[in-house]
């Protein structure tokens, strides 16, 4: 499945860079990206947000809470990782302390012990950590599936896979269960606010590019981005 995602994620990239442009200096490949918001819109709405919808529905929130410990406690240590090539070593060794007491004492991570002790949850992955060492995003581009990205974040992404814990679980047959339960379980986490956006949003797309890329710059300089930065 991610080897498929990863094939995808060239193979658009290679496509939108040699796409037609727009007025739009930002998002040069609108026309090309409006196609695939589309898409994967349609995707969700046929598959995804359905399968999700009942997840939230059929299991208890305490399960759901242990799923996404679980998962988020994985995802530390990779957040470990970057948080240390960006230079903020104290955050990494939290990272790597939360990881150490939600693994002990969590119980394999079910339970955040670490964020009722003070350790500081944070989020980090390797196209911060681009954007950290001064490389810009680059247009804006919408994956086949994965949704929103820039072309830095999209070149990161293979160094994301694997970094991924989780991706060297064995045997595969596992790892794949695991994988779609993830997946599952972040879109259950979605479900209020792609409600909301669809409600309160004149034009969706518009709305998901210009909240990306204005997340992305903030996530970059830990909510202090500075004046007239670029992405």
């Amino acid at each position: 499945m991610m080897h498929s995602m990863r094939l995808a994620a060239i193979a658009v990239l290679a496509v939108v860079m040699t796409g037609c442009a727009s007025t739009n200096p930002q998002d040069p490949f609108e026309d090309f990206n409006r196609a695939m918001f589309g898409f994967n819109r349609a995707v969700d709405d046929a598959a995804l947000k359905p399968t999700a919808t009942a997840y939230k529905t059929v299991t208890p929130t305490f399960v759901q809470t242990g799923v996404g410990n679980f998962f988020g406690n994985l995802g530390d240590v990779w957040t470990a990782v970057n948080n240390i090539l960006q230079g903020k070593v104290e955050s990494g060794m939290s990272d790597i302390a939360r990881v150490g007491v939600n693994s002990t004492i969590g119980l394999a991570g079910l339970f955040d012990v670490a964020s009722e002790m003070g350790l500081a949850k944070h989020k980090e992955d390797f196209g911060q950590t681009l954007g950290r060492w001064g490389i810009n995003s680059g247009p804006y581009v919408v994956l086949p599936l994965l949704g929103a990205s820039t072309v830095r974040d999209t070149v990161a992404l293979p160094v994301d896979w694997k970094g991924d814990v989780w991706m060297y679980k064995t045997p595969v047959r596992w790892r794949n269960v695991g994988a779609a339960v993830r997946l599952i379980d972040q879109r259950a986490a979605l479900l209020d606010a792609s409600n909301l956006l669809e409600d309160a949003a004149l034009d969706p797309y518009e709305f998901v590019r210009d909240a990306y890329m204005q997340r992305r710059q903030s996530l970059i300089y830990d909510g202090d981005p500075p004046a007239g930065g670029k992405n």
